[in-house]
């Protein structure tokens, strides 16, 4: 079908039938009565619950027999016997781009049409920008044209409301890669931003704008938008100067990405630590470990202090110690012996993090009752250096006899594995857990919490400090 200009015609459409046609096989059966229990996506998406589970497998299984009919009863009895956030929660994961079941994509808009005939339903403009983001990367555009003109018709008569579903859908289409989605979407954000007299449509719609060509590797469009601002007297903030930053450095344009950095501190804000981060990512993907060692000089320089996504972004980026916590069995157990092993960028990187004991001392809590080490939120590589520096410190501690309170218990907390791309298999505990059998460590998996290991602190004070 082709597609008219919604900016020549706004027209009130009805939505489609519910005829959809659904690819391979899968089975399982309606839970009656749903409690809401979310199970991580594989892909890492939007958590699933288990209902929404049973409902996708049920839904796949008719496509074996081509049959839907029958599918549109599943969609109608799921909806009926669904709470709210239930049925929002299926909706939601089919409409993310990392969506775990990607052949089910095309019931996204039968479901939403029949959840938009329950007593519950209320608009939303940014379920419906993806939505429409979702359709029209499937090419299904008279159902697009159509949720397009109805969110109008709701929203023309107040500007704040319009210029956000319009931001909304910008962004949706560009995380879909959504070319023509974009496109038309970019046509419609542009021309209410220069066609309005308010401060903050321009303000939000200059950011959308910003962001969506940065996530459509287009950061120059980006940086031109940018330019508009300034022409136009909207102020440029701190966001924009990132996302064009990082637009930059993830098409490996460095000189274009440092160059902005330059022009941030310039308009007089400071490079702090989530921008440090995105320009150690950038340099990460493109295996510029040298360059990553002087971004993390000048970070000390300038007393920006790291963070775990710092660790995260400059330990996953070294293949040799990916090497090294990939294959457990040769893992060197102390930051002296590691540094030896490691090619020389890597090993000024170490260097460079461990050097602050900023990371660390944020991932410790300890009292006279306990002293527990959180490794939550740290990748392979990060949990791994962290553990290093732990056992310096704790050895320090552990040796200033007259200061140091040992404490009852010692925690280590490494997690179950409920976020780990496969359920309850945690890769940081499977590598704390070789750790400490080849140092002959006497912290074991607590049995009350298998995502922690625990010792009294008297004996690993022996572990670490042997008379």
């Amino acid at each position: 079908m082709g597609r008219c200009s919604l900016r020549e015609s706004i027209r009130i459409q009805m939505i489609g039938s519910l005829t959809l046609t659904i690819q391979p096989p899968w089975s399982h059966q309606l839970n009656r009565r749903p409690t809401p229990i979310l199970i991580k996506c594989e892909s890492g998406g939007v958590p699933l619950t288990k209902q929404g589970q049973r409902f996708f497998s049920s839904l796949a299984a008719t496509a074996g027999v081509n049959d839907p009919a029958a599918a549109n009863r599943i969609i109608k009895k799921f909806v009926a016997s669904s709470p709210k956030a239930i049925a929002l929660n299926a909706l939601s994961h089919l409409l993310s781009t990392r969506n775990s079941h990607p052949h089910l994509s095309a019931i996204a808009f039968p479901l939403y049409t029949k959840i938009t005939e329950t007593s519950w339903f209320d608009w939303n403009p940014k379920l419906v920008a993806d939505l429409i983001a979702l359709l029209d990367k499937q090419g299904r555009y008279d159902e697009t044209e159509a949720l397009i003109s109805q969110a109008v018709s709701k929203l023309k008569f107040r500007e704040r409301d319009l210029v956000q579903f319009y931001c909304n859908l910008i962004e949706s289409c560009s995380k879909h890669d959504s070319k023509q989605g974009f496109n038309d979407a970019y046509g419609y954000l542009s021309e209410l931003v220069r066609n309005s007299s308010s401060l903050y449509v321009k303000r939000q719609g200059y950011k959308s704008l910003v962001s969506s060509f940065c996530e459509m590797g287009q950061p120059n469009e980006a940086e031109n938008v940018f330019e508009e601002m300034r022409k136009n007297g909207v102020k440029p903030s701190s966001f924009e100067f990132r996302f064009i930053i990082y637009g930059y450095g993830k098409m490996g344009f460095f000189e274009d990405m440092e160059r902005m950095v330059s022009e941030m501190e310039i308009a007089g804000f400071e490079v702090d630590t989530i921008c440090s981060n995105m320009v150690l990512s950038s340099y990460g993907d493109y295996n510029a470990l040298a360059k990553m060692v002087s971004w993390l000089q000048k970070m000390k320089t300038l007393q920006i202090p790291f963070s775990v996504r710092t660790y995260n972004s400059v330990l996953n980026s070294c293949p040799g110690i990916m090497s090294l916590v990939q294959d457990i069995n040769n893992l060197p157990l102390s930051l002296g012996e590691l540094v030896k092993v490691l090619k020389e960028d890597e090993a000024l990187l170490v260097k460079e993090l461990v050097e602050s004991s900023a990371v660390l001392d944020n991932a410790v809590e300890c009292d006279v009752s306990e002293a527990k080490l959180d490794l939550h939120g740290m990748h392979l590589g990060s949990a791994y250096l962290i553990m290093l520096q732990w056992i310096e410190e704790m050895k320090c501690r552990f040796k200033a006899e007259e200061k140091c309170v040992i404490p009852a218990q010692i925690t280590i907390v490494c997690g179950s594995g409920k976020h780990s791309s496969v359920r309850g298999e945690s890769p940081v505990k499977s590598l704390l857990k070789k750790m400490m059998v080849q140092m002959k460590s006497p912290m074991k998996i607590d049995r009350k919490n298998i995502g922690c290991f625990t010792a009294k602190g008297h004996v690993v004070k022996n572990w670490l400090i042997p008379v």
